[in-house]
This record gives C-alpha cells, structure tokens and sequence, in this order.
C-alpha cells in the first residue's frame, strides 16, 4: 500500500483551502447583490414622486346646479363617461366659474386642472363623485385676457383610483366674467 506523501497532503490541503476561499467569496458577493437589490427596492418605494390620491374637494355640492346661459355649459361625452363643464373661462378676484358636474348615474369620480400653453397648472379642483358639482376653482397664477387655457378634466375609478381617462379641452381666458 502506498502512502501518501508528504507534498501530496500539503497540496490537497491547499485545494480544500482554496475551495473555502471560493465559496467564502461567492458568498460574500451574494450577500452584498442582495443587499444592494433590498436598498433599490426601498429607495424605489419611498420616491417623492409615488401616487399620492387627490383630495376631495371641501366645495362639492350634491345636485345639478343652475348655470347662466353665457358661461358655455354643456354635457361632454368622454365615451366612457360624461360631465358638464363651462366653455367660458372668466377669472374674477383668484378664481373662475367652470361648474364641473359629475352626472349622479356616472361611475367616476372627476377633478378638473386649469393649464396654461406651456402646461403649467394654474389651479385645480379637488375630486368629485357622481352626483356633485363644483361651481370654481382658485387659481394660483391668474391668466390674462387672450391667454391659451386648457381645462383638463381627469376621470379615476372610484376607490382604485385609476385612470378611467382624460378629456382637454381648449379655450381662452375672457378678461370679465360675462
């Protein structure tokens, strides 16, 4: 029977060692993947821009409202959906008359933004469900006479909050409410 030598035990010992040190370092590179992967999953999670649901809008009435004839209101079909929204878009003292109307048979629940050309919001109004209006909406920029506005009417599922469409709609701003 042969016996191993000397030199022979020293190199398997070497082998198993390295064997260690190779798995010791797969392991360690396992280890920060997926602590790298946990840190993106949670920086991705908490972005400041993440969906945050829009409000409801404290100046919601239930009913239809009765709206003066010059003010262009009308029904629009979105296919999916109607409302009700004035053409005319007069701002007086910080604010305009637009009297979004959910219609009360609707399955969505609307919110209108006001946009200038370049599309930056000038005011917003909360949301509203089926079977409320909201006569204004404050704006924060007030446009001058003859300015570009796009009314930008924004329809969500109820309760999901998703997308059920969006409906702009172009007009100008009239210096004097009619």
């Amino acid at each position: 029977m042969d016996m191993p030598s000397v030199k022979d035990t020293e190199h398997k010992s070497r082998r198993r060692l390295s064997g260690w040190r190779l798995f010791a370092l797969a392991a360690a590179v396992c280890a920060v993947s997926l602590g790298a992967m946990a840190y993106t999953l949670h920086r991705l999670s908490a972005r400041e821009d993440a969906f945050v649901p829009p409000p409801f809008d404290e100046d919601a009435v239930t009913g239809t409202p009765e709206v003066p004839e010059d003010l262009g209101w009308q029904e629009l079909d979105a296919e999916s959906y109607t409302f009700s929204v004035c053409g005319v878009f007069a701002p007086e003292d910080g604010r305009a008359d637009v009297w979004l109307t959910d219609p009360a048979d609707s399955a969505v629940w609307l919110k209108l933004r006001v946009l200038n050309e370049e599309g930056d919001t000038l005011g917003e109004t909360g949301l509203i469900r089926p079977g409320e209006y909201v006569r204004s909406v404050a704006l924060d920029t007030v446009p001058e006479d003859g300015d570009p506005i796009i009314l930008k009417v924004m329809a969500y599922e109820p309760e999901t909050y998703y997308s059920a469409g969006v409906v702009s709609l172009n007009t100008t701003a009239k210096g004097e409410a009619p």
